[in-house]
């Protein structure tokens, strides 16, 4: 550890405490998960559905892409309905409707004040008083299994072929026949029925629903609880401490020497004096894998956006059938995700001969070549199962292992989920056998053991993503989801990008050792402190305690914290192309990197803050908000990191070619505007929109085929049109340019050995 031992026993204690608390989490989600009972009976026990019916309703939904279509307890797709909040509201008004004809003869509408005050009432007591017996059976009433047998064939014919309602298909972007079978329908009906359950039902003991009284719904008192308002009250508080702690830490505790000495920046780049080994030359392909997963990406992109205002069609062209919206928004996802993780795994592929003195390990090309060839099967393998898998080709007991898990970001079937982990871990080796013998070297290594625990968690942590199965308890999968999605992707891929980048400026001579080796642990300390327990910040209303709520408010508000120096670090960056005329040759990466730094405050910090306290994402959950932090922060942070990345290493390993200003600056300007585009122009918009009717309504009406499709809404819509052209132009050029060097020839205009900046 050295002088560095603050540094370290800081990011330890750090660890130890927030990994403490998430364990502890879990521990209490899977002691206090939501009951799925044994039964449901009527008031002479006659069975109306058992846990088995349950669970198999679970295996239905995911076969239909589960939160790919709508969202269930607010997670999901937000073009069809969340299925538990309005399944919650139709029960609700239908029960209303048959106790107030059987008290007083009218629909409960034409009641009068009094009779609705009973009614009112008694609506509130049955469904949030339903409770687990001791024999752990649930008993119904007879007006509640009228109502839920009144609705049930609404959403059997949804999901079906019923042409009554064609219509509220396309609106919700829904093939027709999504379940081809009518008892699976039918099973499909009883999953929703468990989850309006736990977000009705009070949790033993509390006066607050299994959901923490999550949906927003007036009828049975479904509001903000006490503690879910204290607690946004405390995040707020938190934030406003870790921003003035971190300003005034910077400002006064800073000592002289810990500022950087002036450095003489090289007169030639450094890297360029190590020759190119045979693993970093075969990286060329993986630039071209990255871009044209990225190209795809969007372009699918756009098709999914065009669903939510033509639901079955492109353009007049039927398409649903074929390809409908679950399996195209699936694919833009994990493509997402694949041309990302690749993006990182080439840029630490890269690194390694470097970090081992300039020369490959034995066999390290041969690992390079085949872990490319894995990420081909793995994508390529689990596109084509998830088509079968929704076409309903795949029959549906192989559905979870190879077709559509039906849980967002971790949608491959489980077999491909296991490759894909095998893949990773292949990496993590071929980092190893370079980064290990480096350890022998004397001197400094605290920059390269930050380095190489950022790898070991990289490599590591993907595999928390196999502890649930295909009838694991919604909430526990949850948690387990949220360990990949946000602690593996936010937290350990970030530290891991932070320390990258530290390591390469390291080694071009414009950062000192040792403050990269100090910010490098420091970063990772800041990053992991909120990010590590503000995993909870996702489970608030998942079927959790207050207790989960509470540490997921307080440590995820403190995730905004380390963002607030993002603005220096992106001058920092953007002033290092200037420190060199070599150094124009990194332009283009480092303007990736700068617009990291600006996406990271605005679309993590300032949009993911928005919904962020607990009575921020009551009524916003589910809503295009949500939607506005997902794109601002995914490609905003993770896409441009990535792109950086591809280009530096590109850069690198064909050292003669210079960059086409004029490519790179339409790419990298499209692709900034057309982001803002899309969120100006119409996520935030509708989101707003939304928001209002969440919190006047219920998250039904909010979510609601007669809400969203409004004429200015659908115009909305059709207005993101224009961001997304722009930003498929934005990425058509950035991906051009990748191509043109990949398949680099003598004989191209931007060969051009004699330049001055790559001198």
């Amino acid at each position: 550890m050295g002088e560095y031992k603050k540094y370290w026993w800081g990011l330890i204690a750090i660890l130890i405490v927030t990994f403490s608390f998430l364990g502890w989490g879990g521990v209490e989600i899977y002691r206090t998960a939501p009951p799925i009972p044994d039964q449901f009976v009527d008031s002479n026990g006659q069975v109306i559905m058992t846990k088995e019916d349950i669970l198999d309703g679970q295996s239905a939904w995911q076969r239909t892409g589960g939160q790919q279509l709508g969202s269930v307890l607010g997670h999901g797709a937000y073009q069809a309905p969340d299925w538990t909040a309005d399944w919650l509201h139709r029960e609700l008004v239908a029960w209303l409707d048959i106790k107030s004809n059987e008290l007083y003869g009218v629909d409960y509408k034409a009641a009068n004040e009094d009779q609705k005050a009973v009614l009112d009432a008694q609506v509130k007591k049955e469904y949030r008083g339903s409770a687990v017996d001791e024999n752990n059976t649930v008993v119904l009433s007879q007006t509640r299994i009228e109502a839920m047998n009144e609705i049930a064939p609404y959403y059997m014919s949804v999901y079906g072929d019923d042409p009554e309602f064609q219509k509220t298909r396309e609106n919700f972007a829904m093939k027709n026949n999504t379940i081809t079978g009518e008892e699976s329908r039918q099973r499909l009906t009883n999953f929703f029925f468990w989850t309006t359950w736990v977000a009705s039902a009070e949790r033993p003991g509390t006066e607050a629903t299994y959901t923490n009284n999550w949906p927003h719904e007036p009828i049975i008192d479904n509001k903000p609880t006490t503690e879910n308002i204290m607690w946004s009250v405390a995040s707020v508080v938190f934030l406003i401490a870790g921003v003035g702690l971190l300003i005034w830490g910077w400002a006064f505790l800073r000592k002289e020497d810990d500022l950087e000495p002036k450095l003489v920046t090289p007169d030639a780049d450094p890297l360029t004096k190590i020759a190119l080994t045979p693993s970093q030359k075969a990286l060329a392909k993986y630039g071209f894998l990255v871009v044209a997963l990225f190209v795809f990406q969007v372009f699918i992109g756009g098709f999914v956006a065009h669903y939510t205002v033509e639901g079955q069609n492109f353009y007049g062209i039927p398409v649903a059938d074929y390809f409908p919206y679950a399996l195209v928004r699936t694919w833009h996802i994990q493509s997402a995700l694949f041309w990302i993780a690749t993006a990182f795994l080439m840029a630490g592929l890269f690194l390694t001969p470097i970090i081992n003195g300039g020369k490959d390990p034995k066999f390290q090309k041969l690992g390079v070549d085949i872990l490319w060839v894995a990420l081909i099967i793995v994508c390529v393998g689990s596109f084509t199962s998830q088509y079968f898998a929704l076409a309903e080709i795949m029959p549906a007991k192989y559905n979870f292992w190879f077709g559509h898990q039906g849980y967002e970001f971790i949608d491959l079937g489980r077999f491909w989920q296991i490759l894909k982990w095998v893949g990773i871990l292949i990496w993590l080796v071929l980092m190893s056998r370079g980064i290990m013998p480096a350890f022998k070297n004397k001197g400094d290594n605290n920059l390269l053991a930050i380095f190489f625990a950022s790898v070991v968690c990289v490599g590591l942590f993907y595999g928390s993503g196999l502890f649930y199965g295909e009838r694991t308890h919604l909430t526990i999968m949850e948690y387990w989801r949220w360990w990949v999605v946000h602690l593996w992707v936010e937290g350990f891929f970030e530290v891991f990008a932070t320390v990258s980048l530290a390591f390469i400026f390291y080694n071009l001579g414009l950062v000192n050792k040792k403050i990269a080796t100090a910010s490098s642990i420091a970063s990772a300390a800041l990053f992991l402190l909120g990010g590590v327990p503000g995993t909870f910040h996702h489970l608030y209303f998942s079927g959790t305690t207050t207790p989960v709520m509470a540490i997921g408010a307080s440590f995820s508000a403190l995730e905004v914290v380390p963002l607030i120096v993002l603005g220096y670090e992106g001058y920092d960056h953007w002033s290092m192309q200037h420190k060199s005329p070599w150094m124009q040759k990194l332009k283009w990466p480092i303007m990736c990197f700068v617009a990291v730094a600006f996406w990271n405050m605005l679309g993590a910090g300032v949009f993911g803050f928005m919904i962020n306290p607990p009575v921020s994402l009551f009524y916003l959950q589910g809503l295009n908000t949500t939607a506005v932090h997902s794109h601002a922060a995914l490609f905003g942070v993770y896409g441009f990191l990535a792109l950086g990345f591809v280009l530096l290493v590109m850069r690198y390993i064909r050292p003669d070619y210079v960059f086409s200003d004029k490519l790179m600056k339409t790419g990298f300007w499209m692709l900034n505007l057309g982001l803002v585009l899309m969120i100006a122009t119409s996520l935030l918009p509708i989101g707003i929109f939304q928001a209002h009717a969440s919190i006047t309504e219920g998250l039904w009406y909010a979510r609601s085929e007669g809400f969203l499709q409004q004429d200015f809404l659908v115009t909305l819509r059709w207005i993101r049109t224009f961001g997304d052209v722009v930003f498929i132009i934005g990425a058509v050029c950035v991906a051009w340019q990748v191509v043109k060097l990949t398949f680099a020839k003598p004989s191209d205009a931007n060969y051009q050995p004699d330049s001055p900046i790559n001198k």
